[in-house]
Formats: structure tokens, sequence, C-alpha cells
């Protein structure tokens, strides 16, 4: 039986449920297929600021206090998220206040006033989030590794932007970006739990005069042959922060399961090999992980650690062992199937809740145009063999390995000799 259900309204903005009829509450999300890397560089941000200013206020709900009030009042939560490629906003309350969550959480989209001064005052608060990521090396590696992979284009800028492109903001900055992007084309509502009755006509109400029109491409990923192997960012500090990986495929690549479980196996738990060997034999981090993480058109399987900045280069040693051996060598039959066990694990928990399941679903009906049902990624992730793992893992780390570093290093050179070795 199928998990998702998928309508139109008739200006084109796609509709996905899960219904869950055993539940109590809903989430109401609208997502758009637009996010950091649809932005200029002299616009950089926009879309992460436009997200703060949305519950700011409308001309019916006029200050941010007026707009939480209203979701306080029904019990609800709301939050929102920027990415480079999709942009969501959601409210989670009780299934009998459906129709009062999405009237806010549209009337938000729709109608808020990005007053000037309102837009002012954020910058601040822009500028301090700005701040604290800078501050918070564990957060602030991903960015430094993606401008490595990525260099200057969208998808190696910080999502955030920079003071500079914050500052210089003004109400015509945002209402363009979202006139351009904020489109039926690019937008999927997405509820899960009990939806109730007269979803479709609700939404054809609050929805439905919004104008298609045709929005054009973001500037598609260019991937360099060769270039940079090594960017270190330097920052005084008692632990270094490391990520350490290749270049791999796009989201939909069909050895997208391949990757989930090769990251799994290197990365995945407690009992994955990297902190088995990074941590527990050799106590050389505190944290350690690897992940695959992609996008439409671009991909990168990698490592993450924090280490002890007298032994960054045992670390860095280490971890790049460990992805040349998943290369060289087989994985043996009970170790995939334990990582596969682990993933179809995590994977299933993901979705012991309405939230988490149209969550899960709208991010591939935004991304790819279509919502893969649960049951083909369990069927994905029992097709693979430890021949595929193999074939990717020499495919992938066979290419040339990436690193970025924050800590207190100014000297590129001496990485990029760990990583010839």
């Amino acid at each position: 039986m199928a998990v998702f259900e998928r309508t139109r309204l008739s200006n084109g903005i796609r509709v996905l449920t899960a219904p869950m009829p055993q539940a109590q509450s809903v989430s109401c999300f609208v997502m758009f297929a637009a996010g950091a890397r649809y932005e200029a560089a002299e616009i950089g941000g926009i879309a992460h600021f436009a997200e703060h200013m949305f519950f700011k206020g409308t001309e019916r709900r006029p200050t941010a206090r007026d707009i939480a009030t209203e979701i306080d009042g029904i019990g609800g939560e709301f939050n929102a998220f920027t990415g480079k490629e999709y942009t969501g906003y959601y409210v989670k309350c009780a299934a009998g206040t459906r129709d009062v969550a999405l009237d806010v959480l549209v009337d938000m989209l729709r109608n808020s006033r990005f007053d000037a001064d309102e837009i002012e005052r954020e910058k601040g608060v822009i500028v301090e989030e700005m701040n604290m990521y800078h501050d918070t090396p564990r957060d602030f590696i991903g960015g430094v590794y993606e401008s490595l992979l990525y260099g200057d284009q969208p998808l190696g800028r910080d999502i955030i932007g920079t003071k500079e492109s914050v500052r210089a903001a003004t109400r015509e900055t945002f209402t363009s970006f979202i006139d351009r992007w904020y489109r039926p084309e690019r937008m999927v509502v997405g509820l899960g739990g009990k939806i109730g009755d007269g979803l479709t006509e609700r939404l054809e109400e609050l929805l439905g005069s919004i104008e298609p029109r045709e929005t054009g491409m973001p500037e598609p990923a260019v991937i360099p042959a060769t270039g940079q192997t090594v960017k270190v960012h330097t920052k005084q500090s008692d632990q270094a922060h490391i990520v350490l990986g290749a270049r791999s495929y796009p989201l939909g690549h069909p050895d997208r399961y391949v990757l989930q479980l090769l990251a799994t196996v290197l990365g995945g738990g407690m009992s994955s090999r990297l902190f088995t060997e990074v941590r527990e034999r050799r106590g050389l981090a505190y944290y350690v992980f690897g992940t695959n993480s992609s996008y439409v058109d671009a991909g990168s399987l990698y490592a993450q650690a924090g280490v002890d900045i007298d032994r960054i280069d045992d670390a860095v040693k280490t971890i790049a062992h460990e992805l040349h051996l998943i290369a060289e060598e087989p994985v043996p039959a009970a170790e995939l199937e334990k990582a596969r066990a682990f993933a179809k694990g995590r994977f299933v928990l993901s979705l012991e809740s309405p939230h988490g399941t149209i969550m899960f679903g709208l991010r591939r009906e935004v991304l790819q145009g279509s919502a893969e049902e649960p049951e083909a990624i369990l069927a994905g992730l029992d097709a693979v063999t430890a021949e595929d793992i193999q074939r990717v893992a020499r495919d992938v780390v066979g290419g040339q390995l990436k690193l970025a570093v924050v800590g207190p290093f100014d000297d590129a050179e001496r990485f990029e000799r760990l990583l010839a070795t």
C-alpha cells in the first residue's frame, strides 16, 4: 500500500500527503525548490534571510508576536529551514486545528510585509547567527569543505551569506527573489498525519490564485577536473576539525543505495570502521562519522572528525587509509549485513512520526519530482552487494581526495603531503 498520495491544484502546485488515520496530529509543510544555490553572489544569504522575515508580520497579523500567539493558541509548533536546494516552512499541530495552521502558514508566505525597519533590525540577528556559525568549528568545517569542492559558485558558498550581502539587503531584494522562485512549478504542499476532509478545496482557496510562471533553472554545478586538494581555515583552538572525502554521485544516481551502505560501513554508528579505528583503538578523536551528501547534480562521500591538534597527521592518515581500504578489499558478509540492518533500521525510525514521514517524501518530491515510497528504499538497500560497494568505492575514492581543516594551522602543504602518501 502506498504511503504517499499526490494531487495538483488548478495552478499546478503539487500536494503530497501521507495519511495516518491513527495519528492525532498533522504536520503542514510548504516547500520550495529554491534555496541558497538560487542566489547571485551579491545577494548571498537572501533565501535564509527571507526565511526569518516571513515570521515578522503580515497585513492581517502585523507582528511576529501576532503570528506566534495564533500558533501558540492551537498548541502548535512552527519553524522553517533553508538548504542550498530547498526551503521549507511548517506548522505541526493537533489535527482539528489544521485549517488554522494552513491559514497562518500561507498568510506568512503570501502576505509578509517585509517592513524596512524590521529588515534593518533582523540584519543584526543574522550577523550574530553568522558569528555563532563561524565560532562553531564543528558546523563551520562543512562550509570550508564545500568551498574546497565547488569554489566560487553557488554550491561552494555559505547558505547564510556574507556580512556584506546581508547588510546590503533591501525590501526589493526579498520581493524580487520571492517573485521569481516562489512559483507553483517549484512549490509542494505536504501534510502528514490525520489529514482531515476538504483539504483540496481549502488549499485552492489559499493558494489557487498564485500565478504559474516559468522560473528557469539555477546555475549548474561545475566540477573541476583537478584543483586544490587541501583548504585550511586558520583558527586558534584546542581541537582541530577535519573533513576528508571525495566527490561522489548526484541525488538520483543508480548507485545511491550503494553509496549509502558504503558510508554506513565507514562511519555509521559506534561499531563502524571509522569510529572503531579513529576513536576506540587510537584515541584520535572525540567524534567521527562518515556520510554521503548529494545534490541534484553533485555529491560527496566524506568523513568528519574533531581531533587532537597534536595528532592531526595521524588522524588524517588513518581516515585516508580506511577510505582506501574499503576500495581495495571486499566488505565481509557479516559487516555488510550489519550495515544494511543499521541503515534500514534508522530509516524506519525516521518514519515513525507524521512529521518525519512527510519530510522524507517532500524532499524527494521537491528535488526529484517524485516521492520514492519507503518500500522502494528498503528494497534498494536489500539489493546492494559487497561487489557493488567495492566497485563504487574504487570509483569514488580512486578519485582525488579533498581535505578541509579548521584549526591552528596555516600550512596546507603539510597536509597535501599526507594525502600523497
